[in-house]
């Protein structure tokens, strides 16, 4: 893999609780993930990225980060997660973790030395504690600041349970550099940070979002930069939110961060004047910084694409998720086989979320005692919130656990899942996993990093051309459209028409 396998590169994102699971507890773990290797080899990705393996009660998924410096017990130990390090790398798969610098958990033993220490002390300051209560609302809904027993308020931008550091304290920025060390001496190639914008707060602008992108968050990421570049190409992938391109493009500058995920892509409905505008703005915005773009359609926060994409509003956006409304689940998945082949066609790095190459739809009607997110219990139980995406993957067999593991599951599996299973697809030609498998071993050859040359087409079509030649065309129109002169079809998402191609449906040529 070239030094540069970064730039590229297909990432498979892990959650995981919902991956394998090894011990038949219900929950995924590191046994599971090291006895699924070879899938993801087979696979075909560069890369996986875990969301956070580390100690956590779990008030957020494992977000809420107690210690940095190990696992969680029901993940697995320090040294499973060094094995599996070692055994990724054995296969060529690079491993990314995640990192959470905003916040802590309130487990943690600095918030419990703080919540012993009092107020006004030392401990006190690697936090937001004050005498009153400010006025900003939590991300996850409800207040952002909680009181303590003794009568001071802490802030916290998400869960009560993740109290946010304070980042104008030497200590924090020296606490993090040894954390990033810590990974980065056991072998991990990258760092994903999450919530990278929030972590600098401007508590006298009056401004109700005085937390977003605030110009010292960059002073941040370029003492992290200096951290990386003490080691062999290891990187940073932030989760940066942002409509505004110049805004984003800060983060991507030559001392800061290596790649940032591409949500204006993912957020993107299904239009072809809006998708290849979201492309056309993502390469501007990179090909000035030489940072090479990502293109992502789902992750562990957002509903599956499969039913996004059968839905009237194909759209997304956090603020108005949808949950539950009705989707055509034929059409999503015919418009998702499309999508993944634009998304691995477009130059730069690709992200696939655990599923999203067996086509699971999101589950929209796990019983409301079973729900786990924060952000169903802080909206007063009025939003279903993220489990619908987590609920635990299909390996195999014809009825729950599917091959998970030997016990039940900690969010219950459709029984209609028995089609989906990754055992049901491997034999399938026509599956989804075997498009993704046969999309990313021609990617690993002919794509990648790079640029394109748009081709002209119909306004309903989106038409370009890779530097090895290969070309994708991608039909979101109702007709079928004539295909452009080429010599050989590499790869259709579906069926063509003769000399055409169908609607929904994207093909890749030579």
């Amino acid at each position: 893999m070239p030094e540069t396998w970064w730039r590229g590169a297909a990432i498979y994102q892990v959650y995981p609780r919902s991956f394998a699971d090894g011990n038949g507890d219900g929950i995924g773990d590191l046994a599971g993930l090291r006895s699924r290797l070879p899938y993801l080899a087979d696979l075909g990705v560069n890369a996986v990225w875990l969301t956070p393996w580390y100690p956590s009660p779990m008030a957020d998924g494992g977000y809420d980060v107690a210690d940095y410096r190990d696992i969680e017990p029901s993940f697995g130990t320090l040294e499973e997660a060094e094995k599996f390090i070692q055994e990724a790398h054995e296969l060529g798969i690079k491993v990314i973790i995640d990192v959470v610098p905003n916040h802590s958990s309130d487990r943690s033993a600095w918030f419990q030395e703080a919540l012993a220490a009092g107020p006004g002390s030392a401990a006190r300051n690697r936090f937001w504690f004050q005498d009153e209560p400010g006025d900003w609302k939590s991300i996850f809904g409800g207040p952002a600041w909680s009181q303590v027993p003794d009568g001071q308020w802490y802030l916290h931008l998400f869960a009560p349970e993740q109290p946010d550091f304070n980042w104008t304290n030497p200590e924090v920025h020296q606490e993090f550099h040894d954390v990033l060390r810590f990974w980065f001496d056991r072998g991990v190639d990258g760092i994903r940070i999450d919530s990278a914008a929030v972590l600098v707060k401007d508590f006298d602008g009056g401004d109700p979002d005085g937390y977003t992108d605030q110009p010292g968050v960059h002073d941040v990421y370029r003492s992290w930069r200096r951290v990386a570049e003490e080691y062999d190409e290891r990187i940073f992938i932030g989760e940066v939110w942002f409509p505004d391109q110049e805004r984003f493009a800060r983060y991507l500058r030559p001392d800061e961060m290596h790649t940032a995920f591409n949500f204006d892509f993912l957020a993107c409905p299904w239009d072809p004047a809006a998708l290849r505008r979201s492309i056309e703005e993502t390469m501007e915005t990179h090909i000035p910084l030489g940072a090479p773009p990502t293109w992502v359609l789902s992750n562990h926060d957002v509903a599956r694409v499969v039913t996004r994409y059968g839905r009237e509003d194909t759209s997304w956006d956090h603020g108005a998720r949808r949950d539950g409304v009705p989707s055509d689940l034929e059409l999503g998945y015919r418009r998702s086989r499309a999508a993944a082949l634009l998304a691995m066609a477009l130059p730069g790095g690709v992200y696939i979320y655990q599923g999203e190459e067996l086509g699971l739809p999101e589950v929209d009607d796990i019983p409301d005692e079973l729900r786990q997110d924060p952000i169903y219990h802080r909206s007063g139980h009025t939003v279903p919130g993220r489990d619908g995406c987590r609920v635990p993957l299909p390996w195999s067999g014809g009825e729950p656990p599917f091959g998970f593991g030997t016990g039940e599951p900690w969010l219950p599996q459709p029984e209609a899942w028995n089609k989906l299973t990754a055992e049901a697809q491997s034999q399938d030609l026509g599956s989804m996993l075997t498009l993704y498998r046969n999309a990313l071993a021609l990617r690993r050859e002919h794509l990648g990093d790079g640029t394109l040359t748009w081709l002209d087409s119909a306004p309903e079509v989106l038409a370009f051309t890779r530097d090895s030649g290969v070309t994708c065309v991608v039909n979101l129109g109702s007709d079928p459209v004539r295909l452009p002169p080429h010599e050989t079809v590499l790869l259709a998402s579906g069926p063509l028409e003769g000399d055409e191609l169908p609607s929904d449906t994207a093909v890749w040529l030579s």
